[in-house]
């Protein structure tokens, strides 16, 4: 857990956007801990839920923005590996 200042998460508890890695997990740790409090704690269900969804958003990101963005610098700057494929 990111140990941020008060006044980012006064910020961030206000709807600010994150601007730094450790806000943007700030962000998602209350947005899932309210998902948590909302469902009425903790449970392996409820766990498994959010572990699940917060897999899923990452495969997805890697997906459809990460997959590209390599495959584009791949072409500029060329490849590294040098064993077959």
């Amino acid at each position: 857990m990111p140990y941020i200042t008060a006044d980012a998460r006064a910020r961030l508890d206000e709807g600010g956007t994150p601007e730094t890695a450790g806000e943007l997990n700030y962000a998602i740790t209350r947005l899932v801990d309210d998902y948590l409090m909302q469902k009425g704690g903790v449970r392996y269900a409820h766990l498994n839920e959010v572990v699940g969804a917060l897999e899923c958003a990452k495969l997805e990101l890697y997906r459809r923005v990460a997959a590209p963005y390599e495959d584009r610098k791949l072409a500029e700057a060329g490849d590294v590996y040098r064993s077959p494929e």
